[in-house]
């Protein structure tokens, strides 16, 4: 036949749409040309396909190929339609079954010799093509344990395009060299920590248990020593386990980002960037080619800011829709790309640039212009947005070993907390009490009576809170209540919510 189809994936951001690879055989001077809005890497390649063809024993027709992507409005990038567009050029002179063409996704990038290499995002690209009701895709063996990890579609890993064509009844000459195997990945296993390492810090460990237990984010002011850092690293351990979909996703982000996916991964990510990271590094972004930046890789988990008034102040700002819609969207020349950003910030500052303010036994020599200089870097808009807000000082003596919560324990607390949510907002399309919007909260079926809200009304009406903090303090407040186990929030639950808001522990 000269004319053959067949299916490829292409990825924009997360989200993947399945793409008709259409091949057309014609009479006419020879030529090979690939038409649908193709990048350079995709664009180059027909040279790599022709090599890989003429290496396996079946060559390319001396005659005028055309191979078209379709829908053609839709920007293509990457090296990973290289098997699909090769499978469809041969199936204009190869007896391939067009049936079993048309249920199958190729993906993969063809080395010279026709081997195939792994190619990143298979993940998303497995969903995708599930999603558009294919029943089969055929990948690269290095990425073939990934690719099994999506349900509902058939995986077949191979080595070679000679592997590929032999699937599909054809003979053609396998390589002899070793298959290509995945880059290693050379990220350490998490460390195990545990909240019972925190020494002296008993009410900050509850606060960090009420932003767990409700998904709240947190600020930590204090200096040097005092534990942020220590306390932001064991976040994760006392998080719910991932879900099987935040699971996938969380998976599909590390997928796209080069990594090596071999399962579903049910602790929640945790991403620290350094305080130079430039806009784009925590965004996300490219010139030509959409890549998840830090607040995306903390999808489903925690984003820890360390010495966040370091960041530059655009940098900080750009937090500001991401943690109101827990989405990204990356708008450039080329492309618009959406990124999932439901993550959990923490952010941990000095007091001042030299870290010793407020210390008994420490000498601060930064001027009050410098200081509030260094305090404005955390815009008003953006702590605005943050519901937990803590001075922490210097452990002053160490208490005795016994009594500690340990992350296990803590662990317990909030998965009941959360479970306690739950079921009270089962009738909602909310599952945790910093999902629910403040309308909800104010004047819902759960809203609490005027006497109990009366100490934020006040503050409200000092202009000490904002209405956005109003809601704020009304979801700590819910949590609370969750923790203690009680149906609502009593007048100290509200109490100690705006001691959270804008309080002080030691």
């Amino acid at each position: 036949m000269s004319l053959a189809r067949t299916w490829a994936i292409s990825l924009v951001g997360i989200e993947g749409v399945a793409v008709e690879v259409e091949a057309d055989l014609s009479d006419q001077l020879p030529d090979f040309r690939i038409i649908g809005l193709a990048d350079k890497a995709l664009g180059e390649a027909s040279q790599r396909v022709r090599n890989a063809c003429a290496n396996s024993d079946v060559p390319l027709p001396s005659r005028r190929l055309t191979v078209n992507l379709s829908p053609a409005s839709l920007p293509k990038h990457g090296s990973g339609f290289d098997l699909a567009i090769a499978v469809a050029a041969l199936a204009t002179q190869l007896p391939l079954s067009a049936d079993a063409l048309l249920r199958t996704a190729h993906i993969g990038e063809l080395g010279l010799d026709g081997r195939l290499r792994p190619v990143p995002g298979i993940l998303p690209a497995v969903v995708a093509a599930a999603r558009a009701g294919l029943r089969t895709v055929v990948v690269p063996r290095a990425n073939e344990d990934e690719a099994a990890l999506v349900p509902g579609i058939a995986v077949v890993g191979a080595t070679s395009l000679g592997d590929v064509l032999s699937r599909h009844g054809i003979d053609a000459r396998l390589p002899d060299a070793e298959p290509v195997h995945a880059r290693a990945d050379q990220a350490l296993a998490p460390e195990a920590l545990d909240l019972a390492d925190v020494v002296g810090q008993d009410d900050a460990v509850a606060a960090l248990l009420v932003a767990a237990a409700g998904g709240h984010h947190l600020l930590m002011t204090g200096p040097p020593g005092a534990g942020k850092t220590m306390l932001a690293r064991r976040l994760p351990g006392i998080l719910p386990p991932l879900d099987d979909e935040a699971a996938l996703a969380a998976a599909s982000v590390r997928s796209l980002s080069g990594h090596a996916v071999t399962d579903l991964s049910r602790v929640p990510p945790f991403e620290a960037p350094h305080h130079s990271a430039s806009a784009a590094a925590l965004v996300g972004g490219g010139s030509r080619v959409p890549r998840p930046g830090a607040i995306v890789r903390a999808s489903e988990g925690v984003l820890f800011l360390d010495e966040a008034a370091e960041f530059a102040t655009n940098v900080l700002d750009a937090l500001r829709q991401p943690l109101e819609s827990g989405s990204i969207t990356v708008h450039r020349a080329g492309y618009t790309a959406s990124f999932p950003a439901r993550f959990q910030l923490v952010l941990a500052t000095n007091p001042c640039p030299c870290g010793n303010r407020g210390l008994r036994d420490a000498v601060c020599e930064c001027p009050p212009q410098a200081v509030r200089r260094y305090r404005n870097r955390l815009s008003g808009p953006l702590l605005d947005r943050v519901d937990i807000e803590l001075t922490l000082l210097r452990v002053g003596r160490v208490p005795e070993e016994r009594g500690r919560m340990s992350s296990q324990e803590g662990a317990a607390l909030v998965r009941g907390a959360r479970e306690r949510a739950m079921r009270r907002l089962a009738d909602t399309p909310w599952r945790r009490n910093v999902d629910v919007p403040g309308t909800w909260l104010r004047s819902g079926p759960g809203a609490l009576p005027p006497a109990a809200r009366a100490p934020l009304d006040r503050a409200l009406a000092r202009g000490t809170l904002t209405l956005r903090g109003y809601d704020r303090v009304l979801r700590i407040a819910w949590t609370l209540a969750d923790l203690d186990g009680v149906p609502m929030p009593t007048p100290d639950h509200i109490g100690r919510a705006l001691f959270l808001k804008r309080g002080t522990v030691s």
